[in-house]
């Protein structure tokens, strides 16, 4: 059996063999206890049989000899969290496969942890923009762009260099202590829905969502050969019903209602029903 690791480092791929290899050997050649034996990287390909994917195993499996999982369950953003099952580190952050750290960014997350035992929060990081000068620290509790948040900045909390709460953040970058992970839905599919849901979950588990100032992360969002995978709205919406119908048990409850009011303006009444009646069966809703 092999021994505990203090951090693992883990993200999912979908033929984005050029986000994989940067984000890691970004890691290794910026944060130097990434080049020791308390940190593992943990990879899980959606797509292994492509080009991308057995470029992908090969440098993972050969090049830096870390663990590189394929998978071969349905396709979507939520096969990150399969990172947990696979990671033998005592803390687990999970990153977007073509997302970069700032340097010291890991040495103040291991920081935290160290001043805070048995932590039961959920940590993120300012969101780095590409000028590398601004940042959005968090997302506020609103719809907006068929999403429940919107970027936003807590510039005089951030500007004290201390860690400090946020309502929740984009999922590019989370970390947790393993053993205070709560497993999200395994209803989920496609792509959405999890910001806030996740942040929820660590609140009822009697944590927080928490920003570290220097834990800042840049995303790359541009993909010049368009996502390999599918993306539809109504992958979405169902994943905001199964995930707050999970959390409150009730489809009467204000936050599963501002769903429905808030997908019915945006698109057909008749769609968001189906999706609601679906997401109700499928949740055990229906049979209470």
């Amino acid at each position: 059996m092999k021994k505990e690791k203090l951090l693992t480092i883990g993200m999912a791929t979908y033929d984005d063999y050029d986000g994989v290899y940067f984000t890691i050997q970004a890691l290794k050649l910026y944060h130097p206890i990434c080049q020791t034996d308390d940190v593992e990287f943990v990879v899980i390909d959606s797509n292994p049989t492509s080009e991308h994917g057995l470029e992908t195993k090969k440098y993972v499996t050969k090049k830096i000899r870390e663990t590189y999982i394929p998978y071969d369950g349905v396709s979507s953003s939520f096969n990150k969290y399969e990172v947990v099952k696979h990671a033998k580190g005592k803390y687990i952050l999970i990153l977007d496969c073509h997302v970069l750290l700032v340097p010291g960014a890991i040495d103040k997350l291991l920081d935290y942890y160290k001043e805070n035992p048995n932590c039961k929060n959920l940590i993120q990081g300012p969101y780095y923009h590409d000028d590398l000068n601004s940042v959005n620290t968090h997302w506020v509790e609103k719809w907006r762009n068929h999403n429940w948040g919107m970027w936003s900045n807590n510039k005089e909390a951030y500007d004290k260099g201390l860690p400090f709460e946020i309502p929740m953040q984009g999922m590019g970058l989370l970390s947790f202590e393993k053993e205070n992970w709560r497993d999200i839905s395994p209803h989920f599919r496609g792509f959405g829905g999890e910001e806030g849901y996740i942040a929820e979950k660590f609140k009822q588990n009697g944590g927080k969502n928490i920003c570290i100032p220097q834990l800042k992360w840049n995303h790359r969002f541009g993909r010049v050969n368009g996502t390999r995978y599918k993306l539809t709205l109504d992958d979405r919406i169902f994943n905001y019903f199964v995930g707050w119908l999970e959390i409150y048990n009730n489809p009467e409850h204000e936050m599963v209602k501002s769903i429905y009011d808030y997908f019915t303006k945006q698109t057909n009444e008749k769609i968001v029903m189906r999706i609601f009646k679906e997401a109700k069966k499928i949740t055990g809703i229906d049979a209470q």
